[in-house]
């Protein structure tokens, strides 16, 4: 890491027991925002000492960067010493010490102004179990000659990368879109940004931070052509959690004292739950009657937050929280607070308790022994309505209880990255029943899978779904939902399901949901019959299920293109669109251009480059052979590389997309470079010799970095130096000014001046992504015709077209350079 300058403030308390807020009752506690003078130290900080070595970005560090990077760690420190930490229940002393912070975070990045998800800078960050207090740290700085203040968007999302939408774009039908949670901050030119986000009991597992700048203009700057402002931004990340949590058992009551701090509890919920519930009894206050106690079940999650809340102030003894569909397999976080005043104690037990079903588990074995073409005839159809009378599958087996669901298996198969597709084992099809839900485990919990679209379809045959019943599908993250026959909201106890229906006027029903959340997703079918319960009683629906992860939905269709995104290991796709298509698929028409507009700019940019052909035509009459092929040269390129860069319908490429833009920015750059050392009227030798060297230059430049305007201007400027003494030489040497004649003057060196003048003012500050047909096309025409216009006449009087008679090769001349040939050897 950089060292830091030295700053006064207060002794930092002991490693391990660093003090922290009280964890105020909200899930996001507030958004607090400091401004910290720019001057506090100019000095450069140097980087890569200590331990942890890693590079500085650039200049962000020197100046107001520098100094909102040294104070992060005071600004952090006094943020925690503002408040007495959280505590839990027993002495105060014991409470502090079971409480640890850790620190995290990442390296700076440079924000970009915002085009499509790519120009979004993602940071990864991993929350550490039991977690009571979530803090980040936001440091924002900019660097550079003409910095403006700007304000800087940043969006936080649990368990997957948030779906933003700055530009207002539709998505694509059937498509869940969810506001992700986010905060702006204005950096100022006077002042550095620091902004800090509170979040009390944090879900464990990943969170992601996404920061980008406003919407990016729709001009075209050459890089290097003015002078530019970076922006950076980096994020700390505080976890405060607790080391003594006190395990609730099931069936076990567990004995409290609240004091004037909170009790931390947690509890596992096994698979195939039903329904939990925590009960407070006995609960007895010292001074007040009644409970005074707050429980507050679950953990927070962005952008939307399902924490329970149960507060017994009532004056019975005893109160309870019922859970329905807990989350299977994971830890359930519990806190409870005194809510009678700082010296009053409180005594209860805790209490929790499971209602727990065993599943009919559709076996592989069982599967095999049956037809896989009839359906009807598997031993699903011929389960019996009661279930007290089916058998149990492998996977079952949890005491006596009553089976609550149909587990489908499902195979999961990768196929590339971000690239998953879920097959039940029997099949496509799914025997939906109306006493039982149908339900498949759809496994997203390897932690790359959360960077793309999961795509569920659905389809119905017609003949089974008749117009008295309805297949509900619900798709929940967590735990299914399995409460069919009292709601059809597809709400668990810590998530809002995703709900589907077939009917008999719609057979068929698809979801998209874009970056899913890190976990198990549960898919739950069943029939249902609104009107009258007697048609479902026998009704048994086959539904077919398409079921697969993609990077980008449709491959982003014909006018967009599906690119993987990287941010250290981890791996999210995105759509980059063309042609005037936006949103995030690239679906979005508003601003798209026609089939015939397309068609029309795609003729504009490959024809215009025909303009070189009078260039071609008059270096053949002035025998210039080399400026000819170059001009050639660029002309073929121009054209074709223009042809495979058009969007949608109007595409052609010979070559590989990088390989004719390469060729098209060297034969520009050397198409100047020959032109202004042709007007220098070197010797024949030194100018065919500085057309090699240089073209070379311009190759190994274009290498380096292909859209730097100095690459082909510093070249372009060292000819026109050569150019600009050979002029002055020859205007001392002959007493008079060079071109010694008005008309050329006049009529060629003024206008070819003129048009190349006008040509570089579009190319470095007029064109716009809207306006790029027609600027570029008169940039190709420009260029063209100042070349035709500045090529010199040849310096010795010859004979028109005199290079092309060269060619045929006439009997004399084979002969006597084969005789020549026989008397070198």
């Amino acid at each position: 890491m950089c060292d830091r300058p030295s700053v006064r403030g207060p002794p930092p308390p002991p490693k391990g027991d660093l003090p922290g807020p009280l964890l105020p009752n909200s899930p996001l506690a507030k958004v607090t925002r400091s401004r910290t003078l720019g001057d506090l130290d100019r000095r450069p900080v140097p980087c890569g000492a200590g331990p942890r070595r890693r590079k500085c970005p650039g200049r962000w560090l020197q100046g107001a960067g520098g100094a909102a990077r040294a104070v992060a760690p005071l600004l952090l420190l006094l943020l925690l010493l503002a408040r007495p930490p959280p505590a839990a229940a027993g002495d105060s002393k014991k409470s502090e010490a079971g409480l640890v912070s850790e620190h995290f975070s990442q390296a700076p990045q440079k924000l970009s102004f915002y085009s499509w998800y790519g120009s979004t800078r993602l940071f990864h960050f991993r929350v550490p179990p039991d977690t009571v207090l979530l803090r980040w740290l936001l440091h924002m700085s900019q660097s550079g000659p003409s910095c403006t203040d700007v304000e800087i968007t940043v969006h936080f999302r649990y368990g997957a990368p948030p779906v933003i939408n700055p530009l207002g774009t539709s998505f694509p039908d059937n498509t869940l879109s969810q506001a992700s949670f986010h905060i702006r901050a204005l950096l100022s030119t006077m002042l550095l940004g620091n902004t800090s986000v509170n979040i009390s009991h944090p879900a464990p597992g990943d969170w992601f931070v996404v920061a980008h700048l406003p919407p990016s203009s729709q001009k075209i700057e050459v890089k290097g052509s003015v002078p530019t402002c970076a922006y950076f931004f980096q994020p700390d990340m505080l976890a405060m959690r607790v080391v003594e949590v006190s395990i609730l058992e099931p069936d076990v009551p567990l004995p409290q004292t609240l004091l004037s701090h909170a009790s931390y509890l947690k509890i596992f919920v096994p698979d195939y739950t039903q329904e939990l519930r925590l009960d407070l009894q006995g609960c007895v206050s010292s001074v007040s009657p009644g409970c005074p106690v707050r429980l507050t079940v679950g953990a927070s999650t962005l952008p939307r937050n399902f924490q329970k809340v149960l507060s017994c102030t009532g004056l019975t003894p005893s109160c309870y929280l019922l859970l329905s569909s807990p989350p299977w397999g994971r830890w359930l976080q519990v806190t409870v607070e005194n809510l009678a005043g700082p010296h009053v104690s409180v005594v209860f037990n805790v209490e929790a308790a499971f209602t727990v079903c065993r599943p009919w588990s559709v076996t592989f074995h069982r599967l095999m022994q049956n037809n896989p073409n009839q359906s009807h005839d598997t031993s699903v159809g011929r389960l019996s309505q009661s279930p007290a009378h089916w058998e149990l599958g492998r996977s079952g087996g949890i005491g006596s209880a009553p089976s609550c669901l149909l587990n489908y298996p499902v195979m999961r198969e990768d196929t590339d990255v971000v690239s998953v597709h879920f097959q039940p084992l029997n099949g496509a099809f799914v025997m939906v029943h109306a006493n039982i839900p149908s339900v498949m485990r759809l496994r997203l919990d390897t932690g790359m899978d959360s960077g793309g679209s999961l795509v569920i379809s659905l389809r119905a045959n017609q003949t089974e779904i008749t117009n008295g019943t309805l297949v509900a599908a619900c798709l929940n993250a967590g735990s299914p939902f399995l409460s069919f026959n009292t709601s059809l909201n597809c709400t668990t106890a810590f998530f809002q399901g995703h709900s589907m229906f077939l009917s008999a006027s719609s057979h068929t029903a698809n979801l998209i949901i874009p970056y899913p959340e890190t976990d198990n997703w549960y898919l739950s079918l069943q029939l249902v019959c609104p009107e009258s319960s007697e048609e479902c009683e026998q009704a048994v629906a086959r539904v077919e299920t398409i079921l697969y992860l993609v990077p980008c939905l449709n491959d982003c269709g014909p006018y967009g293109q599906c690119l993987l995104l990287r941010r250290y290991g981890y791996l999210y796709a995105g759509c980059s669109c063309k042609a005037g298509w936006r949103g995030w698929s690239c679906t979005d028409n508003s601003t798209a251009q026609t089939v015939a507009q397309q068609r029309a700019a795609a003729l504009l940019l490959t024809l215009s480059n025909l303009v070189f052909l009078a260039p071609i035509a008059v270096s053949l009459h002035r025998s210039f052979l080399v400026e000819a092929s170059v001009y050639f040269y660029t002309m073929f390129f121009s054209t074709f590389y223009h042809a495979c860069d058009q969007p949608g319908e109007a595409v052609l490429c010979i070559l590989s997309y990088d390989t004719l833009q390469y060729c098209d920015f060297l034969g520009s750059g050397a198409s100047t470079w020959v032109t202004i050392l042709c007007m220098a009227r070197l010797k024949t030798i030194l100018k065919q010799v500085l057309f090699v060297l240089g073209t070379l230059v311009i190759a190994m430049s274009l290498q380096m970095d292909r859209r730097g305007i100095w690459n082909l201007m510093g070249p372009c400027l060292f000819a026109f130096v050569i150019m600009a003494s050979m002029w002055m030489y020859r205007c001392g040497h002959r007493r008079q000014c060079y071109p010694t004649s008005w008309q050329r003057w006049v009529f060629y060196l003024l206008p070819g001046i003129s048009m190349a003048s006008v040509g570089i003012a579009i190319y470095t500050s007029m064109m716009t992504s809207e306006n790029y047909y027609y600027t570029h096309s008169i940039w190709h025409m420009l260029l063209a015709g100042s070349a035709a216009f500045l090529l010199p006449p040849p310096e010795e009087p010859a004979e028109p077209w005199a290079c092309l008679h060269k060619f045929p090769c006439h009997y004399q001349i084979c002969r006597n350079d084969r005789d020549e040939l026989y008397t070198v050897t």
